[in-house]
């Protein structure tokens, strides 16, 4: 605010913008003006008036009545300049909120996002569905999951991993396009891709395979990205990315030799080289698995980061894609494709296993690689099982990461800068 004698200008900040209040003894008398003077930055106004511009053309608004509605008893950070520190930003979101315009405007984009999803979905023929955030048995998804007790069933229970078998349970039932957005809590590490809790779409639908969910992919970035930011271009970090644009479509073989042309069909189809490599590399790997997992792992350190175009990733071995229907033509391989865009996952989608024999074979085998220590291996979920058995259709599903989307959308470096009140250490 500024005082000059017997007139103040002020500036009135509320979730629709900001705007000029003019306060002068003439309007509002000596008293009232008196008392706004002892106003601070940060306190709650409410203010009565008519609309005129000033000299300069700026729309004000002429005071008649103002008084305080809530006093600020803490002074706000540098003059509405905003929070220096990126920490103090995640545990005071609040604070970041009423200084900065740009956090604002995320979490508006945010909610733009989900909701321009949620209509596509509808107008698509989907039937949102809600499914349990407590499971008995983990399951959906290969990860480690959080521990609770429920105290009126006296028994363990887990956070959700994933909605994945329960969404099928619904495709057993006879729902055949079901989509849920929701929250997932897995118990692993924090990064700028990872939040142990994060807010996932998953979507299914009968009669489909994993080309047709390609495509659809496709359309569903295409049509929410034009609608929410009236354009298929995107500004990410300094680089431009046009959604209009055909997605890449590579194998996890081509995509390791796209960039390192030096390794042969041969050399990557053999586990020994695989393992080799993975050691002389120092990445990441468990030394245990089978080919397939050695591929995912070299790929994972060799190309994952290089995909800044959208690109789907297809063929996963069917050692790690437990879940997904095999290739006819390829037992091996899995008709299942990740989608990566900006170096990092975005959508994991294909074509389920509705094998219910397979099914049971796959979990035994997530089992025994838990036994021996994978501690992200599967659960079996027995009654999954069972429901397979009554009969689930030919099915495509997908899960897409609401959050990395909308890092995506509006240019954030950061998980934790579109999540409200990401997970931080006490202080």
């Amino acid at each position: 605010k500024r005082v000059m004698g017997k007139a103040s200008f002020a500036t009135l900040q509320d979730m629709s913008g900001r705007i000029q209040l003019f306060i002068s003894n003439n309007d509002t008398g000596e008293e009232m003006h008196a008392a706004f003077k002892h106003y601070d930055m940060g306190d709650i106004l409410g203010a009565v008036g008519v609309l005129f511009k000033t000299k300069t053309g700026e729309l004000s608004v002429r005071v008649t009545q103002v008084r305080l509605l809530t006093k600020s008893l803490r002074p706000l950070p540098e003059k509405f300049h905003g929070l220096a520190d990126q920490e103090q930003k995640y545990r005071q979101r609040y604070l970041d909120l009423i200084t900065n315009q740009d956090a604002r405007n995320v979490f508006v984009k945010r909610t733009q996002i989900i909701q321009a999803i949620r209509e596509f979905f509808i107008n698509e023929g989907y039937l949102e569905v809600e499914t349990p955030m407590m499971h008995a048995i983990p399951g959906g998804a290969s990860a480690k999951p959080f521990v609770t007790h429920h105290n009126a069933l006296d028994m363990q229970m887990f956070l959700r991993i994933a909605p994945e078998l329960y969404l099928k349970r619904l495709v057993v039932g006879g729902f055949e396009k079901v989509f849920e957005i929701n929250r997932n809590f897995r118990n692993e590490g924090l990064s700028t891709r990872h939040n142990p809790e994060f807010t996932m779409l998953e979507f299914y639908e009968a009669y489909r395979d994993y080309k047709y969910l390609m495509d659809f992919t496709e359309r569903l970035l295409r049509e929410v990205t034009q609608k929410v930011l009236g354009s298929t271009k995107i500004s990410y970090q300094g680089k431009e990315l046009d959604l209009a644009r055909p997605f890449h479509r590579l194998t996890m073989v081509q995509a390791i030799q796209k960039y390192h042309p030096q390794f042969t069909d041969a050399q990557l189809a053999d586990r020994d080289f695989v393992l080799a490599e993975l050691q002389d590399l120092k990445a990441k790997h468990n030394p245990k698995d089978c080919l397939g997992g050695l591929q995912l792992s070299l790929f994972e350190e060799l190309s994952e980061t290089l995909l800044f175009e959208p690109t789907f990733i297809v063929d996963y071995p069917v050692e790690v894609s437990p879940l997904a229907r095999s290739s006819d033509a390829n037992p091996a391989i899995t008709e299942r494709f990740e989608l990566f865009v900006l170096g990092r996952e975005l959508a994991n989608g294909f074509s389920e296993l509705n094998d219910a024999e397979d099914q049971e074979r796959r979990f035994d085998a997530q089992v025994a690689a838990k036994d021996a220590g994978d501690e992200e291996a599967m659960f079996k979920d027995a009654d999954y099982v069972r429901a397979l058995e009554y009969g689930l259709p030919p099915t495509a599903g997908e899960g897409i990461g609401i959050d990395r989307l909308i890092m995506m959308l509006t240019d954030c470096a950061s998980i934790r800068d579109v999540i409200l009140f990401p997970q931080m250490r006490p202080e």
